[in-house]
């Protein structure tokens, strides 16, 4: 029997931002060692590697290697640079600029929103910054090399994000719980978090505005799929 490849590659960060997407499809036993989490559907291949841009590269090669992808697709939660966009909403640029470089790269389908894509987990001021420099109106950590791969490889690509947090949100330290495979160490966050009671509030408020934006991007994107 042959199998059809398929055309869409969906690359997102963490596991968890393509849990109800992905339910109930086996992952690559092997590449889950690596700290790559993929799972091929019948018209996509998913797969989250870790935050950051070189294990978006590690994803986006496990894709690949696949065959048969036309389209990359970044997905994930995003920051909100500027007051037009709200935590819980689900946006897709038209621009992906990479905050280090100022590299841009046109995304499909988009309008002209710009996403700009920082070196870790981006503070208020690091918003801010993007959005002085570069009009971005959001921030993630990976969608830059995406589309730069998508770019050399000749593919596709769009940026299709969930919004996780507003603007002016901060809650301090998020970087420190990054591992060495570019996952989020959940149960170390924890700790910290029930050790200061000031950060409770906002570290709910951080956990329904990302599933919030969760639910409707995982709408979205198997939308997406279906239009193949």
């Amino acid at each position: 029997m042959s199998i059809v490849s398929a055309r869409i590659a969906i690359i997102a960060a963490l596991p968890r931002e393509i849990e109800e997407l992905v339910r109930g499809v086996p992952q690559n036993a092997e590449l889950r060692r690596q700290g790559i989490h993929l799972y091929r559907q019948d018209k996509a291949i998913v797969v989250a590697a870790g935050m950051g841009a070189a294990r978006a590269e590690l994803a986006v090669e496990a894709a690949l290697a696949e065959g048969g992808v036309r389209l990359l697709i970044s997905t994930g939660l995003a920051g909100a640079c500027t007051p037009d966009l709200h935590a819980g909403e689900v946006v897709e640029a038209g621009i992906v600029v990479d905050g280090q470089n100022g590299m841009r790269y046109a995304a499909g389908h988009g309008s002209d929103l710009v996403l700009g894509s920082a070196s870790s987990i981006a503070n208020v001021r690091e918003k801010a910054r993007l959005s002085r420099s570069y009009l971005c109106s959001m921030v993630d950590m990976e969608a830059a090399t995406v589309a730069r791969l998508a770019a050399v490889n000749g593919l596709a690509f769009r940026a299709i994000k969930g919004v996780s947090d507003a603007y002016d949100f901060e809650l301090e330290g998020l970087s420190q719980f990054t591992g060495d495979k570019g996952e989020f160490r959940t149960g170390s966050f924890a700790l910290y978090t029930a050790l200061r009671p000031g950060t409770w509030r906002k570290a709910m408020q951080l956990g329904r505005n990302s599933q919030r934006a969760l639910t409707a991007l995982t709408e979205m994107l198997r939308q997406v799929i279906a239009q193949q």
